[in-house]
């Protein structure tokens, strides 16, 4: 009786349960910042000239690595294992022509001081160091220290730069090669499939921590190297204050000599397909009005006219180095103040006979004698500032420049009647290009641009003798970093679109969509992300200016959400309508889609005197330290964001690194009763040295408006920081204090302009996420607990 009685209260209780209202479910979190960064980017992408075949750098979450991929298949394939977040940047990737060696560097670019940055403070100190590996596998082994390595052909030697000399690495055979002329004991040590060096085998080296002989010493300053097609001889520059030179260097003989030398400066040297030739251009050499070498007090050897000692002391001079690249250079304060009203010709200025200032040469390297096949014409205001030519096919190199209002791509003739020959446009429409690769065959010529999509980029081709240019892509995708493979049939790119972060794409040659074969998007939250709208504002002096507003995806009706502006930095970016294809905007673009999924409001600011939108708008009047006139385009977000019935208008928050850092102190300082919370990241709070409260470069300053700053604001800087002086942070901090304004702080210690280490990332971000949310969103504790 009494079991059949506990079987029925049971049955009651659970029929009472089942019958009773449920409580609604919590709705799911969202995803967090982690699952947003989560997905590899690639960084740099190469394509080797003889076989289909590429190498890319990648970020994952902290982890920097080198993939190959090769056709038919194209099947990423991970050639370093990196297993840390070490916060070692992966640069100057490099394939042979044949495709069975890639070279990259590891490391930062030394600070001022010489230093690499070193942001997980091994007390061993960092090196900025060259690696080899070998596509079919086996590990990467280290070369030596060093930077910006050129890979011959063949895929044997490495060529660097270094105090001004050219040294040279065997690549070896990972272990059994070792450095030519110039290793030190660490040269050639092969690392084991199982990763990179640990610290104490990166360290190994010559005894005295240094690279030995140059493989090539010359008086001056020598450096960037070209190999010839074959790999039998390689040009190089050899910078001598007044004028340049170009040298050739024959692999087989170790003879040396230089083309059609003069007293003028020759730079980017350029090997014709067969390898006979070089093309390079010519700038008139340093008149004496700009000479700025400090001399040895003799009657012949005096000091330039323009001698500064101040630059001499920060190391201007030395080995040759420090001349003007053009013609223009500027060489100093006093060589201006003593120009003054000095019209003498040929005294400051200086012009080849005729007038023109900048023409294009040609030298045979057996013979070494040289003629000119292009000049500008007499006060060109177009053809003025090109600063590379590449030989592209048997008869034309190509060349950038920005004649008027887009930066644009030309071919010229190399044939001596093409002297007064306009060069030929290669590149029409309203929009600039960014990036650009010749076919293996060097007749076609693609590129990446916004022409006809002003806020996206997609890939085009043309034919280097001119004609009408084919667009390969387009639609709501981005694309940019072209790389041509060697049969012709595709081009490799790195492309997303609004949801899809960056990878790694082939898109076909006669045009069509990109296939994606890198990263994988597992668990990466797709259907979290939004599309963002184009919103295009207007400046109080009447400026209209591009915006990306992102919605969230719950956002209903009649409901009012905290709105977020975001300013990128620069100024010369361009956020677009999905992933960017530098490393920290999109990094940025996918925190914004994080936000908005958050449930904020977002608005992604194209301001004045960034790019995308033509000369004009970069260059546009009495902006930065001559006035700040982009300000106004960052109010004009704000307000835009409090006339929408969706947005809070007493809940408006922003954030910005760097130029973006000025912008959003610069908000915080004089529109309080606007911007109502910030986020700082490594800004610029006093434009240039002066203090004085009547100079212009001081009004236009964060500082000068401190009086009226009332909203917190949470500063980050890493104090290592080659962009920005974190002196900049320091000097901002002590106004903060004394003024009483709240503000939290995050130092990251041996760190760069944007974090090295991906868990920084994540913490700035979270914490990013959380004072704005504390603000804008309610009561929440604070907390500096956690900071790596």
């Amino acid at each position: 009786m009494a079991r059949t009685f506990r079987f029925a209260f049971a049955f009651v209780i659970a029929v009472a349960a089942l019958c009773a209202p449920r409580a609604p479910q919590a709705a799911p979190a969202p995803p967090t910042i982690e699952r947003f960064l989560a997905p590899g980017t690639p960084i740099e992408i190469v394509s080797a000239k003889k076989t289909d075949r590429i190498a890319w750098t990648a970020y994952e979450h902290g982890l920097r690595n080198v993939y190959t991929a090769a056709a038919p298949a194209f099947t990423p394939v991970r050639l370093t294992n990196v297993t840390k977040d070490d916060g070692v940047e992966l640069s100057d990737v490099g394939i042979a022509d044949q495709g069975g060696v890639v070279v990259f560097v590891r490391g930062t670019q030394p600070n001022r001081d010489g230093w690499v940055a070193n942001p997980t403070a091994d007390p061993s100190g960092a090196q900025r160091t060259i690696w080899a590996v070998r596509t079919s596998g086996g590990g990467a082994w280290k070369l030596g220290e060093g930077t910006t390595p050129a890979l011959s052909p063949d895929g044997r030697t490495v060529l660097f730069s270094k105090d001004g000399q050219i040294y040279r690495y065997a690549v070896g055979a990972g272990g059994s090669g070792g450095s030519g002329r110039s290793g030190g004991s660490g040269a050639g040590r092969q690392i084991p499939p199982g990763g990179v060096a640990p610290a104490a085998a990166e360290s190994s080296r010559a005894s005295d921590g240094s690279v030995h002989t140059p493989f090539v010493k010359a008086w001056g300053s020598n450096g960037t190297p070209v190999w010839s097609p074959d790999g039998t001889k390689f040009a190089f520059v050899s910078n001598r204050v007044d004028h340049s030179l170009i040298g050739v260097y024959d692999m087989r003989t170790r003879a040396m000599m230089f083309l059609s030398p003069s007293v003028d400066h020759d730079t980017s040297p350029t090997w014709s397909p067969d390898g006979k030739r070089v093309a390079f251009i010519r700038r008139p050499g340093t008149p004496f009005g700009l000479q700025a070498h400090q001399g040895a007090g003799s009657i012949g050897n005096p000091d330039g006219p323009a001698y500064n000692p101040l630059s001499a002391i920060r190391g201007r001079g030395a080995r040759g180095e420090g001349g003007p690249s053009t013609s223009s250079g500027r060489a100093g304060q006093r060589g201006d103040a003593q120009r003054g009203a000095d019209n003498r010709p040929g005294l400051f200025d200086a012009a080849f006979t005729g007038g023109y200032t900048l023409s294009f040469w040609t030298a045979d390297v057996a013979s070494g004698e040289g003629k000119e096949f292009w000049r500008n014409r007499k006060d060109d205001k177009e053809f003025t500032a090109v600063s590379a030519i590449r030989w592209a096919d048997a008869d034309h190199v190509v060349f950038e420049a920005e004649p008027q209002e887009w930066t644009r791509w030309y071919s010229v003739r190399v044939a001596p009647d093409s002297s007064d020959a306009r060069p030929i446009e290669l590149t029409p429409g309203d929009g600039a290009v960014e990036q650009a690769a010749l076919s293996a065959d060097g007749r076609s010529l693609f590129y990446a641009t916004n022409a006809a999509d002003i806020e996206r980029r997609h890939i085009w081709k043309v034919a280097i003798a001119g004609g009408a240019a084919e667009q390969l892509t387009r639609g709501d995708t981005i694309e940019t970093y072209p790389a041509a493979l060697a049969s012709g049939r595709q081009v490799a790119v790195l492309g997303g679109d609004a949801k899809r972060p960056f990878g790694v794409g082939l898109v076909p040659s006669s045009g069509g969509a990109a296939t994606y074969i890198y990263p994988s998007l597992a668990d990466f939250p797709i259907d979290a992300e939004v599309a963002p709208q184009l919103v295009m504002t207007k400046a109080a002096d009447g400026m209209e200016i591009h915006n990306q507003l992102f919605l969230p995806k719950d956002l209903r009706p009649g409901e009012q959400r905290p709105a977020i502006v975001f300013v990128h930095g620069g100024p010369v970016r361009q956020m677009l309508l999905g992933y960017h294809y530098m490393h920290f905007y999109h990094i940025a673009y996918a925190v914004n889609q994080w936000l908005a999924s958050r449930g904020y409001v977002v608005m992604s600011v194209n301001y004045r005197s960034g790019i995308g939108y033509g000369k004009s708008f970069r260059m546009a009047p009495n902006t930065g330290g001559r006035g700040n006139a982009e300000y106004q385009d960052v109010v004009a977000a704000g307000k835009y964001l409090q006339s929408r019935p969706d947005v809070d208008p007493n809940r408006v928050g922003i954030w910005g690194l760097s130029y973006g850092g000025v912008l959003t102190s610069q908000a915080l300082a004089r529109n309080s009763d606007l911007f109502k919370v910030g986020v700082d990241l490594a800004g610029v709070h006093l434009w240039g040295s002066s203090l004085d409260p009547d100079n212009a470069s001081y009004r236009a300053s964060t500082i000068s408006a401190i009086d009226t700053w009332k909203s917190p604001v949470l500063l980050v800087h890493g104090d290592d920081d080659r962009n920005v002086q974190f002196s900049q942070t320091t000097g901002l901090v002590q106004l903060l204090r004394a003024h009483n304004v709240y503000h939290e702080l995050i130092v990251f210690t041996d760190d760069t302009h944007e974090p090295l280490l991906h868990k920084r990332y994540l913490y700035a971000f979270n914490r990013l996420e959380e004072f704005i949310g504390r603000f804008l969103k309610g009561p929440a504790p604070r907390s500096t607990a956690g900071q790596p």
